[in-house]
């Protein structure tokens, strides 16, 4: 896929997956640097507890303000 084909997709796509796009950008440069894939010193590596506190962020991003459509009654098994 060239940069031509890559940028006409991403303009198909609604605005909040373009904003997906650009942060998944921003995480990979993040990642391994933005220069010939040396990591940035500003951000080094990433512990576990960071990777994964920003992957559920990106998961439930725009769902800030969704109500709840559930309690602890519609559960059919609980952890003690």
């Amino acid at each position: 896929m060239g940069y031509a084909e890559l940028i006409e997709r991403l303009q198909a796509l609604p605005s909040e997956k373009q904003a997906e796009v650009f942060d998944f950008v921003e995480f990979l440069a993040a990642r391994v640097g933005s220069m010939g894939g040396a990591r940035s010193p500003a951000h080094g590596d990433w512990t576990d507890a960071e990777f994964s506190n920003m992957a559920m962020a990106q998961a439930l991003r725009g769902m800030e303000n969704d109500p709840v459509a559930y309690t602890r009654d519609d559960l059919r098994e609980q952890w003690q």
